[in-house]
């Protein structure tokens, strides 16, 4: 796991004529991320190669429209840029085709929709209470409001999907598409029986692995390319790149992507982030990387081992992927009180439903945890296992203060061990700025 790790001794300073309240914030902000242990399971950080990619003078160059059919001059580099991050995607994914343009995985999952849907067309996703993302699986997000989202859930007793149900709302529910993915599932989706249940009302099967596409990239856990017709992503958590998106497809279905991206649902590129991108995705085209991916599933399975161990409830019985999901509710306390106090302790985590919950996103009967970022940062097992014992300290002592603040000096301890970062374009230790 070394060759994987991100492990850097110096912390990041504005250079000299830098804005010195904007460098300031940026100080407390690494100051803070040198001393806490981000288990959230969308964090990760980006390494000094992709961080070296998004060279400033990048942001100079206007790009709309795609390679060779740009609006203005001076592309050349521009569209060697992004051509370089559609091979690198089209490879990494085994797919035919890729758009790396999308400013997020919500906007790649709002230009899927428009590529192959009309307004009114009916979609099936998986509701945001059984850990489905709001996209595709409510009325919340625009997706919600050009189309019918007809949402499904998972097993009343298991909490795992049920394709049974699935199927049976296919059925009824006649949808054009039919979403899958989630943001806290802790378990591996069965693509095979999506297909045959979107083959068999003829709707078009997109996978949002947004979650998991860096798991997918490095083998560590099934891909959807050889069943899905679209699949949408985002490329940091598990990618480790910057925070953009990606469309991955069926040939046929390009042109469409294309038109639903740009122009209908966003404007020109940022090829500072293509950049970024096309270097993540290299990195993820590696050995270490694959070997990284590796890790945060067996980090992540020790972590859920080690709290039930420790009497905790997890939802699905453990995970199969990068995130883990706490239920509380035996002990009467909610998910966003109980990621205050562990923040206060230097954790970071995430309230999040549970499936089938009773409240409300804002205080949900969850815990999400997840394992990409301190795996980034090499750590492995004995780790986890300490952590494990912290966030029981914190829990079972309800937040008081004698116990967060103990707790917040042995996470600080653990954290400090795996050094700090480094951004490329500075050059000056933290402590200058404090």
């Amino acid at each position: 796991m070394n060759d994987a790790v991100i492990s850097i001794d110096r912390a990041p300073m504005a250079p000299p004529g830098g804005d010195p309240i904007v460098t300031r914030l940026i100080a407390s902000e690494l100051a803070l991320q040198a001393n806490a242990i981000n288990l959230i399971a969308a964090v990760n950080y980006i390494s000094p190669r992709v961080s070296m990619a998004m060279h400033p003078i990048l942001e100079s160059v206007h790009s709309e429209g795609y390679p060779g059919r740009r609006y203005h001059e001076g592309q050349a580099v521009a569209d060697q840029i992004e051509r370089l991050a559609i091979d690198r995607a089209c490879e990494l994914f085994g797919v035919e085709y890729a758009n790396v343009q999308p400013y997020r995985g919500t906007m790649a999952n709002l230009a899927a929709a428009a590529a192959v849907l009309q307004p009114g067309d009916v979609v099936l996703g998986l509701q945001t209470a059984a850990g489905g993302h709001y996209t595709t699986g409510s009325t919340l997000h625009l997706i919600g409001r050009m189309f019918r989202v007809v949402p499904y859930g998972v097993c009343a007793n298991k909490s795992t999907l049920d394709y049974e149900l699935i199927a049976a709302a296919a059925r009824r529910e006649r949808p054009r598409a039919i979403f899958c993915g989630d943001t806290s599932y802790p378990r591996l989706w069965d693509f095979a029986a999506l297909r045959a249940i979107a083959d068999e009302v003829g709707a078009v099967l997109v996978a949002d692995i947004s979650q998991s596409a860096g798991l997918i990239a490095g083998g560590a856990i099934p891909s959807p390319a050889a069943y899905a017709d679209i699949m949408t992503a985002a490329t940091y958590k598990t990618l480790r790149g910057p925070r953009a998106g990606l469309i991955l497809a069926r040939a046929h279905l390009g042109p469409a992507i294309d038109r639903a991206v740009s122009p209908i649902c966003q404007g020109g590129t940022n090829v500072r982030i293509l950049a970024g991108v096309a270097a993540a995705l290299g990195e993820a085209l590696t050995e270490p990387f694959r070997a990284y991916t590796r890790q945060v599933v067996e980090n992540c399975r020790h972590l859920a081992d080690e709290l039930s161990l420790r009497g905790f409830d997890l939802m699905t019985d453990g995970t199969e992927n990068h995130a883990c999901l706490l239920d509380l509710r035996k002990l009467d306390v909610t998910g966003d009180v109980a990621a205050r106090w562990l923040a206060s302790a230097g954790i970071l985590a995430n309230g999040n439903q549970v499936a089938n919950d009773a409240q409300s996103p804002r205080r949900p009967s969850g815990l999400r945890f997840g394992t990409c970022a301190v795996t980034t940062l090499g750590m492995g097992p004995a780790e986890i296992t300490e952590i494990a014992e912290l966030i029981e300290l914190v829990l079972r002592g309800r937040g008081e203060p004698a116990v967060t603040d103990a707790v917040r000096e042995r996470a600080g301890e653990i954290r400090r061990r795996f050094g700090t970062f480094e951004h490329p374009w500075y050059d000056a230790d933290v402590e200058e700025l404090v």
